[in-house]
């Protein structure tokens, strides 16, 4: 059994890169892949904080912006110094708003859609090269982008830029599926409900009783955990997901459909 679960999950020798990957959710899916033996890069802001982080389980942080072009160019660039092959690209990188509609501004906007839906794509774009000198036969390479729950459900709890943008993040990943599996690189997305992070509070902060009411609402009654997001990462990154492509999974304990 043993040999049997390494064969389908182990990500041993795989690269992966994942942005935002030194907190929340991030950070959970960061350190599921270095345990699962992957090497991990992380591009965020160079904060002590992210640092420290990276150091911690053994990944390298690389600090980068990504709401400006330049700093995805210099991201891609980074990466592609560091080898002629990426097998892992984990879009997670994110910023939230929940304003009412009178008061968000467009420089708000245009930063969530900049993180959010238009850094993946120049990322996929950029690394392109290293991602299918990666595949194989059987073993394509893989880019996984953190979608949301806001982006299933029709219901915006004012968070506008940020359900918009994941929503187009959701179809992306769809269009990228069709054109690049072929080309030896599956394209999946996650879409996580609620679980402890930065961005969850602000949003539960945003809400005042929105935390309890979700948890009475989520069937599986509590908040997402490091293993939920973390072994569908493993899943979607290693053997066991090789034939999936083009797929939103939701990680939301139920909540979605109940």
């Amino acid at each position: 059994m043993t040999a049997f679960l390494e064969k389908l999950f182990s990500l041993a020798g795989k690269r992966a890169v994942v942005t935002g990957g030194a907190k929340g959710v991030g950070a959970m899916i960061s350190t599921a892949l270095a345990s699962a033996g992957a090497e991990v890069t992380i591009v965020a802001r160079g904060e002590a904080k992210s640092e420290a982080f990276a150091a911690g389980i053994g990944a390298t942080l690389l600090a980068h912006d990504l709401s400006t072009m330049r700093g995805v160019r210099d991201a891609a660039a980074a990466v592609g110094k560091r080898s002629d092959k990426l097998d892992i690209l984990v879009n997670n990188a994110g910023t939230f708003t929940a304003a009412p509609i009178e008061t968000l501004d467009d420089a708000q906007w245009d930063r969530e859609l900049a993180i959010v839906l238009r850094a993946p794509f120049f990322l996929v774009q950029s690394l392109l090269p290293q991602l299918k000198a990666a595949a194989s036969e059987g073993d394509p390479a893989r880019v996984i982008n953190i979608g949301s729950i806001a982006a299933l459900w029709a219901k915006s709890s004012s968070a506008y830029a940020y359900s918009a943008a994941k929503g187009g993040l959701h179809q992306l990943t769809r269009a990228l599926a069709s054109d690049l599996t072929r080309q030896g690189v599956t394209v999946n997305a996650i879409a996580p409900g609620f679980f402890p992070s930065d961005m969850t509070a602000g949003f539960f902060e945003a809400v005042p009783g929105l935390r309890e009411q979700m948890i009475e609402r989520i069937p599986a009654h509590r908040l997402g955990s490091a293993e939920d997001i973390g072994g569908a990462a493993i899943f979607l990154a290693s053997r066991a997901g090789a034939y999936l492509s083009g797929v939103i999974l939701p990680v939301e304990g139920g909540l979605w459909s109940a």
